[in-house]
């Protein structure tokens, strides 16, 4: 049970809150009009102003309101589906695509952060996984030495009597180590992604709903609230917080919440005893947790999915609270400082989408991983909008297929996470139970 009552703003936002922002009177003619000023939209934007294009872009809330501030902060970069499933539903040629790419968008999202100097806490301090079961284990031990011998990424197994050199808990079985993986500030590289967008002239207009889109054979009408303008291109890069102003992308995408609990300040040698590497952290659990310290070292955050229906935010903080004293047994009585949550958006295929809908351009469908791949997507949309040869991606193919029944409802997620949250407890108890079978065969080594 919780001491304390926590602030329900991200903790993140202590340092970059979402704020009121509009540029002059919204131009009636430009070269492209943007519909969402997260990360994706930000960077194309960006892309877009240094090509010479004149940009303008619409966001409906705060800047900085929406999942861009609200996210863990891992440069995971993750593609949902595993290899087989990818081969399945694309092939062997654009499975190994999605994969060579997914390492190409790490890359750039780190040089990027050098190159323009971009502060926001950024550390390339490697992420750990862990595996509750053996079985898991040696799946990702295998992976790990797959990926550094075919990839050259520095990546490795780490046995059970070695995880408490990555983590300080006796739950896994082992885990695996990638180092091309970090964390920063979601809040701060949003902020300054704003920063390097208005220095190339783009016009960003804060709390101006679109509210559709006039397709034209030279021209497109956008439709805000605040008037109609025209350009010569759109691109919508709006994720989890679709509205119903795009109807058709809404009934494509399932925004699910995630919820994010930060403890207390714990002190930085108290999270160093915890997590001694300070890395980015997960495990093989299907409910998708994801956990880590602060950029300060000072505390942990830990996110889930919510799985409550209703919003019952205690409900969905104890839950969180309860998960991660499973992991750090330790922290049972702390303080929990802020609990949020924030919308991702999936798609029936778990990729990420560029694709185009008659003359709009489109850069969505993020799955939980738009720290690196909203980036990414926005500059690879951009450079198609300019026509740049370089613009080929394996994400650039059709649309996400439609979701059946679906109307702004996610109303089959309860049964989804009940199946999801009834495999981790099959799992959890073959964990359990070899834990029990170590210690007795320990015991009667000692015996002997």
């Amino acid at each position: 049970m919780l001491k304390t009552r926590p602030k329900d703003t991200p903790y993140w936002w202590e340092a970059a809150q979402p704020f009121r922002y509009s540029s002059d009177e919204i131009d009636s003619n430009f070269d492209v009009a943007i519909v969402g000023a997260g990360y994706a939209g930000l960077c194309a934007a960006l892309y877009l102003a240094r090509a010479g294009r004149k940009v303008q872009l619409f966001e409906r809330e705060k800047l900085g309101f929406g999942a861009s501030s609200r996210n863990g902060g891992f440069t995971s970069g993750n593609i949902r589906p595993d290899n087989k499933s990818l081969i399945r539903k694309f092939g062997i040629e654009r499975a190994k695509k999605i994969a060579a790419e997914g390492h190409q968008a790490r890359r750039y999202l780190i040089d990027f952060i050098a190159q323009e100097k971009i502060n926001a806490d950024f550390q390339l301090v490697g992420r750990f996984c862990g595996a509750m079961t053996r079985a898991e284990y040696d799946e990702l031990a295998r992976s790990a030495e797959l990926l550094e011998r075919e990839e050259g990424i520095e990546s490795y197994g780490v046995p059970s009597n070695e995880v408490h050199r990555h983590i300080a808990t006796d739950i896994y079985a082992g885990g695996s180590v990638r180092m091309d993986i970090g964390g920063l500030h979601p809040a701060k590289f949003h902020a300054e992604l704003i920063r390097l967008v208005l220095a190339e002239g783009v016009k960003i207009h804060g709390e101006c709903r679109v509210e559709r889109v006039v397709q034209g054979s030279d021209k497109h009408t956008i439709i805000t609230e605040k008037g109609s303008v025209f350009a010569r291109d759109v691109l919508v890069c709006t994720n989890g917080y679709t509205d119903h102003s795009d109807r058709w992308l809404r009934q494509r995408l399932v925004p699910l919440r995630s919820r994010i609990i930060a403890t207390e300040e714990l002190g930085e040698e108290r999270v160093k005893s915890l997590v001694p590497g300070l890395k980015m952290l997960t495990d093989t659990r299907a409910m998708s947790y994801y956990f880590r310290p602060s950029p300060d070292g000072k505390r942990i955050l830990f996110g889930g999915r919510d799985v409550t229906s209703k919003g019952d935010p205690a409900y969905a903080t104890e839950r969180n609270f309860t998960e991660l004293c499973h992991v750090f047994p330790e922290l049972q009585g702390v303080n929990i400082s802020h609990s949020w949550f924030g919308y991702v958006a999936m798609n029936r295929d778990m990729v990420p989408r560029i694709f185009k809908r008659g003359a709009i351009h489109y850069a969505t469908g993020f799955c939980g991983s738009g720290v690196v791949w909203a980036p990414w997507i926005g500059m690879k949309v951009a450079q198609k909008i300019t026509g740049m040869p370089e613009s080929e991606s394996c994400f650039d193919f059709r649309p996400p297929r439609l979701v059946p029944t679906w109307r702004g409802k996610a109303w089959f997620m309860p049964v989804v996470f009940a199946n999801l949250a009834r495999k981790d407890r099959k799992v959890e108890a073959a964990a359990a139970k070899e834990r029990l079978l170590e210690k007795s065969a320990n015991f009667q080594n000692v015996e002997k």
